[in-house]
C-alpha cells in the first residue's frame, strides 16, 4: 500500500471512530431507563438465587451505582405514574393497574414532556400501562416515538388474544403485527431508534419498559430448558399461578441475553459513556419468591418490604459518579424524576412540583438527603386508609399498626410496635398529614375521551370499571363483574350523535355474544343488551350470532358515565359489556 493512501486510510478511521463516540452537540447526556416487570429482588444471581443465573445483569450490576434501600409501589401502574411524575401516587392519580384509576391527573407534566421541551427525542418501547386511549396514550403525554401494547400486557382484557410471540403493538396509535418474542422485539426497536438518534447526533430519552417476566409465563426453549431440567415445576412447592417458575427464569434469562445485546450496542455505537442507564424492576418478585426472595418478607401486591424494595442500578461512564457503590439511604422511584432533571441540565415546567427529592448529590458523593419519611401506598379498587407503608431510615410502619426493624430484622418476621411506640407514634403521626392533604383526591376519577379530533374511535375496556377488577382474559371468559358490571368515566369532547356497539367479547376474536370462547368460558343466553349514558336508558334485541349491539345517541359536551351489560329473553340482566367501540357521528 501507497504510504499516502495509507495515511488517508488512517486519517479517514480516525474520523469515523470520533463520530461514532461524538455526543450530542450540547454534550448533554442520553438517558435510557429499563424496567422489568414481576422481578423481585431474588430474582437475580448476583443477589443470591441458586439457581436462576443472570451474569450479564449481575455486570450491570457490578459497574453501577446501587440503591440498596429504594422502593417503588407493589404493582405496576402506580410504579409507573410515579416513576413518569416524580410524584406519589394519590397525588398523580394512577393509584391502581385496574378500576378506572390507572390515569394520570391531566395538567401533571411527565418526564418525557419535560425531556421533549428540553430539546430531547423521547422513546417508549413496551409496556405502557397507564391509559389506552385519549389523552392517556404515550403520544399524547410527551413520548414522540411509541412502540407499545395495551393494559397490562398479554392476555389483559385490552389484549384478550394478545401473544408472545408474532402479536401485535401499536405504533404511534397504529396497529401492527411484530415477528418473534416480544421481549427481543422491543430491545430491537429500541435500539434501531437509539442508533437513529444517534446519527442524527440528537440527545435522546428511551424508556424500555418491559412485559417481561409477567405472566403469561413463556419464553424460548433455549432460555426456559435448563430450568425445566430441574425440580422447580413441582406444584407442591413453588407452584405461582398453578406452575412452577421454570418459564418464569425463562424469561428473565432472556432478559439477561437482550442485556447483554444492549451492552455490545451502546459500547459500538459510542453510546455507552454518556448514556445515564437505569435498571430497576416494577415491584416486588412473584413466580420465584418461593425458590429465592432475597431475605425479603412476601412479595408483589404487598405492604411488606417483598412488595415493594427492589434493585435500583444507575450507571454513567461519564458522568462523575465516581467508584460503583451501594448507598444504603432508603430512596423511592419519585426521585428519580428530579435526580434525572438536575443531571441532565433540564428544567422543570413552572407548574410541576415533585414528592421526590434529587439524588444527584448522593450520586455525585456530596452531602446526604435530609431526613424523611416515605410513604408506599396503592390499592387495587377504592383506596383506604392505612393501606400502605411508612418508611423511615429501617422502620417500616405496615398497615398503620406493625412495626419492624429492617437492619436487626430484614425479613420482618418480629413485629416490634409493642416496644417502641415511640417510633409507631412518629410514623402514624406523619402518615396522617400525609393522608389528610392527599385523601381528597383519592376519589376522584380521571375521565377517557370521546369525541376528540386526535382520536375518533375509541375502544374502552373492562379493565377501566370504575372500582371493578375485571382485567384479565379470564375474568372476561368467566363474565365476572356481577350482572351489569361496571361503568366507564368519560368526557363527551363534542357534541352530537354517537354510535356505540357493545361487546362480550373483543373484535379480533370474532365470537358471537352468546357463545363460548377459550377455556374455561362461559356461554351466556344473551339476548339483548341496555345502555346507559348522559341520561339516556337506551335497550336493544340481540339476534342469535351477533357479535355486536350498536346504540346511537345525543351526547350533551361534558362528564358523564357510560355503562352496558346484556340481558337474557326475560330482561334478567347477565352481564356487563365489556368492550364497547365509541365514535361520534358525522
Amino acid at each position: 500500500m501507497k504510504p499516502r493512501r495509507a495515511l488517508m486510510l488512517m486519517l479517514l478511521g480516525c474520523i469515523c471512530s470520533w463520530m461514532q463516540a461524538a455526543p450530542a452537540p450540547d454534550g448533554r447526556p442520553n438517558v435510557l431507563i429499563v424496567l422489568t416487570d414481576d422481578q423481585g429482588m431474588g430474582d437475580f444471581s448476583c443477589y443470591g438465587n441458586p439457581v436462576l443465573k443472570t451474569p450479564n445483569l449481575d455486570r450491570l450490576r457490578g459497574q453501577s451505582v446501587r440503591f440498596t434501600d429504594f422502593h417503588v409501589a407493589p404493582m405496576c401502574t402506580p410504579t409507573r405514574g410515579q416513576l413518569l411524575t416524580g410524584l406519589d401516587a394519590v397525588r398523580n392519580g394512577a393509584t391502581s393497574v385496574t378500576g378506572g384509576r390507572s390515569f394520570i391527573r391531566p395538567g401533571i407534566p411527565t418526564m418525557p414532556e419535560m425531556f421533549a421541551a428540553a430539546g430531547y427525542r423521547t422513546g417508549l418501547f413496551g409496556k405502557w400501562h397507564l391509559g389506552d386511549n385519549y389523552p392517556h396514550r404515550p403520544v399524547d403525554r410527551g413520548f414522540q416515538e411509541a412502540v407499545h401494547i395495551r393494559g397490562w400486557g398479554f392476555t389483559s382484557a385490552p389484549e384478550f388474544a394478545n401473544t408472545l410471540w408474532d402479536g401485535r403493538y401499536l405504533h404511534n396509535g397504529v396497529e401492527k403485527k411484530f415477528t418473534g418474542y416480544c421481549t427481543d422485539f422491543w430491545f430491537d426497536r429500541a435500539m434501531a431508534w437509539m442508533k437513529e438518534r444517534r446519527e442524527a447526533r440528537q440527545p435522546f430519552f428511551c424508556y424500555l419498559p418491559l412485559n417481561a417476566p409477567h405472566i403469561p409465563l413463556d419464553a424460548p426453549k433455549k432460555y426456559t430448558a435448563p430450568y425445566e431440567a430441574t425440580a422447580l415445576d413441582a406444584p407442591q412447592k413453588y407452584s405461582y399461578e398453578g406452575k412452577g417458575p421454570a418459564k418464569f427464569f425463562g424469561m428473565i434469562a432472556n432478559i439477561d441475553e437482550n442485556m447483554d445485546r444492549l451492552e455490545t450496542f451502546l459500547r459500538d455505537t459510542g453510546l455507552r459513556d454518556n448514556t445515564i442507564l437505569i435498571f430497576m424492576t416494577d415491584n416486588g418478585g412473584t413466580a420465584g419468591v418461593k425458590v429465592w426472595n432475597a431475605g425479603l418478607r412476601e412479595g408483589k401486591t404487598t405492604f411488606y418490604d417483598g412488595g415493594h424494595r427492589v434493585p435500583c442500578w444507575i450507571r454513567w461512564p461519564a458522568g462523575g459518579l465516581g467508584e460503583p457503590r451501594d448507598l444504603s439511604t432508603p430512596t423511592q422511584i419519585q426521585d428519580l424524576l428530579p435526580t434525572l432533571l438536575e443531571l441532565c441540565g433540564v428544567k422543570a415546567p413552572a407548574s410541576a412540583r415533585f414528592d421526590g427529592l434529587s439524588l444527584a448529590g448522593l450520586l455525585h458523593g456530596r452531602g446526604q438527603l435530609p431526613d424523611r419519611k416515605l410513604v408506599v401506598q396503592y390499592s387495587r379498587a377504592r383506596l383506604e386508609k392505612w393501606e400502605s407503608a411508612v418508611i423511615w431510615n429501617q422502620w417500616r410502619l405496615v398497615h398503620g399498626k406493625e412495626l419492624y426493624d429492617t437492619t436487626a430484622d430484614r425479613a420482618q418476621s418480629a413485629d416490634v410496635a409493642e416496644k417502641r411506640s415511640d417510633i409507631v407514634a412518629q410514623l402514624r403521626a406523619h402518615y396522617e398529614s400525609w393522608w389528610k392533604e392527599l385523601e381528597p383526591l383519592s376519589g376522584g376519577f380521571v375521565t377517557t375521551s370521546l369525541g376528540a379530533a386526535a382520536q375518533p374511535v375509541v375502544n374502552l375496556t373492562s379493565s377501566d370499571w370504575q372500582d371493578v377488577y375485571v382485567d384479565n382474559s379470564r375474568h372476561v371468559r368467566q363474565a365476572n363483574g356481577g350482572p351489569r358490571g361496571g361503568h366507564w368515566n368519560v368526557r363527551v369532547e363534542r357534541a352530537g350523535e354517537y354510535e356505540v356497539s357493545v361487546r362480550r367479547w373483543p373484535p379480533e376474536v370474532d365470537t358471537a355474544l352468546a357463545a363460548p370462547n377459550g377455556t374455561p368460558s362461559r356461554a351466556l343466553p344473551i339476548t339483548g343488551a341496555r345502555l346507559m349514558v348522559a341520561g339516556h336508558e337506551l335497550s336493544a334485541k340481540a339476534a342469535a350470532g351477533d357479535k355486536a349491539v350498536t346504540f346511537r345517541a345525543r351526547l350533551p359536551a361534558g362528564p358523564t358515565q357510560l355503562q352496558a351489560w346484556f340481558t337474557d329473553r326475560a330482561g334478567k340482566d347477565l352481564c356487563g359489556a365489556f368492550y364497547a367501540t365509541v365514535q361520534l357521528l358525522p
